[in-house]
């Protein structure tokens, strides 16, 4: 009996995980997907990467990013005359019926002045703000150091 419900436990711990990594939020007509994080090294700021999909007829914006868990900023890294750089934005244009993805080397939204220590496991609530859908809560799982995707 203790070994099958070890087994059950098991199961719905891993259908949770799952889920986690694989969820799709809906705002008006954007669609987020895709979200996951690195973790934070000492007191450093944590990278979050996801897909914004906007599947309306009409453009709109990211223009807010914030989470309980430190300062979020959009953020774009960017090379020039050979040296890596990075810009804060104020917002990320989503044309019509196209995905615009934040992912290492390129635009992203910076988690800084931690709360606390972001780890492997984690998951980083975040509030994402459009200029026409509104607001939608993204939960963000925090995946290893050297994580490329989600």
């Amino acid at each position: 009996m203790a070994m099958r419900r070890l087994f059950v436990l098991l199961i719905v711990a891993l259908v949770a995980a799952g889920a986690a990594r694989a969820q799709e939020v809906r705002v008006g007509d954007i669609v987020i997907s895709g979200a996951w994080g690195r973790p934070s090294v000492g007191s450093s700021p944590a990278a979050l990467y996801l897909t914004l999909r906007n599947e309306g007829a009409t453009p709109d914006r990211l223009v807010g990013v914030s989470s309980p868990a430190g300062r979020a900023m959009l953020h774009e890294s960017y090379t020039e005359n050979g040296i890596a750089k990075m810009r804060m934005l104020d917002r990320v244009e989503l044309p019509p019926g196209q995905a615009v993805v934040l992912a290492p080397g390129g635009l992203h939204i910076m988690l800084g002045h931690l709360a606390g220590r972001l780890g492997e496991g984690d998951v980083v609530p975040l509030t994402l703000t459009f200029e026409k859908a509104g607001t939608a809560e993204v939960a963000v799982p925090v995946g290893p150091l050297g994580a490329k995707g989600p």
